[in-house]
Formats: C-alpha cells, structure tokens, sequence
C-alpha cells in the first residue's frame, strides 16, 4: 500500500477545487479522502507505481492548486514520505530506494496555525504543514527543524535536482 498527501496552495481550498471538477472528481471517488493536515487530501493507494498514476492523472490540478504532492510507501520508509518526482524515480528504476535517505524537505506541523476563532475551534481543526527547510542526512538522524517552535515534523525525501532547485 502507498500513500498519497497533496497540499493545497495557500490561497486555494484544495478539497474544494480538486472535487468541484469533474474529471478530477471522477479519479478520486474511488478513494477514502482524508485531511490529516490543513488544507490537503491524503488517500491510500495499492502500489507505488498507481500513486503515481494518480498524480499523473491529476497533473493539470495539481499545478493550479498544491504546492506539493508526497507519497509514503512502508517498504521504503515507515516515517518519511517521497516527493512526487522521487516517486516517479523510484518506480522508474531511475533510484533505488536505499539510495534516497540524503535530501530532505522538513515541514513543520504546528497544531494551531490561526484562523478565524469565532467559527473554528482549535479542536476542529486538523494541524499545518509550515514553512519547509532543506536538510541533508550525514548520518542516521538529520538536524533539528528550528524556523519556529512546532509540535513534530514531517521529513520528505526529494531528488538532488529538487534540493538544489
């Protein structure tokens, strides 16, 4: 099983622009949508490579209303998650998986990001994704997330083309 996490773009609603269109609607109705983190989709996929068929196939909305796309598969990583293109290298024989530990994308999850307090309860709402930072693995563990105080992490492994980028 593989798991897939799009995160909306700031100024989007993301559920709302992914379902509102049909053909994007019709790719996505055969999954359980879920919004673990403000403002994204995540769903659960049987393969690696039908994770990357999906985005694919959502490819035109993905553009227009994410500002990134993960995918966590367990035979890889329990914890870590794959940015899109790391997973299209890995299902294309480009990367073997033991070879993607090094580059890494860190978000912060902050349990309350803001919002409007009079219609929304912390409690209500799921917490955020902030601010990513570029880390590079050098050993087993990585350096410490330190652009804000945050409750946890989410570590996503990218290309070298995207750490450099």
């Amino acid at each position: 099983m593989a798991q897939v996490c799009l995160v909306g773009s700031e100024d989007v609603n993301l559920r709302y622009e992914l379902l509102s269109r049909e053909t994007a609607r019709n790719a996505l109705v055969t999954y359980d949508l879920r919004e673990p983190f403000e403002n994204t989709i995540q769903l659960e996929t049987v393969s690696l490579g039908a994770a990357v068929a999906l985005l694919n196939d959502l490819n035109w909305y993905l553009v227009r209303y994410t500002d990134a796309a993960f995918v966590k598969v367990p035979s890889i990583s329990g914890s870590e998650w794959l940015s899109r293109e790391l997973a299209a290298a890995i299902r294309d024989d480009e990367l073997a998986p033991d070879d993607t530990g090094r580059f890494l994308k860190v978000y912060g999850v902050v349990e309350d990001a803001g919002g409007d307090s009079e219609t929304d309860s912390p409690a209500a709402r799921p917490p955020a994704l902030v601010e990513p930072m570029l880390l590079t693995r050098t050993g087993d563990t990585i350096p410490e997330y330190d652009l804000r105080d945050v409750a946890d992490t989410l570590v996503v492994r990218v290309t070298e083309a995207e750490f450099g980028a």
